[in-house]
């Protein structure tokens, strides 16, 4: 298999364990307030962003680990 492909589902599948990772961390988090203040258990605009950012450094994470192991080949 090439690296640069072999890089790249590497990435992906880090990239799925880290989103997955924050999610159900914020998730936790979302809970416990809630819980706590009796309300709801919605995420707030801080954990909806930080959501988005994790999101989009997912996108970039396999093409990143496809050129680093294309340049390491």
């Amino acid at each position: 298999m090439h690296p640069a492909i072999e890089g790249a589902l590497i990435g992906a599948g880090v990239a799925l364990f880290l989103v997955g990772a924050e999610y159900l961390l914020l998730k936790r988090a979302v809970n416990e307030r809630a819980q706590r203040y009796k309300r709801k258990a919605e995420f707030d605009i801080t954990e909806k962003r930080r959501m988005s950012s994790m999101w989009r450094f997912a996108i970039l994470l396999p093409i990143g680990f496809a050129l680093g192991f294309w340049l390491v080949s």
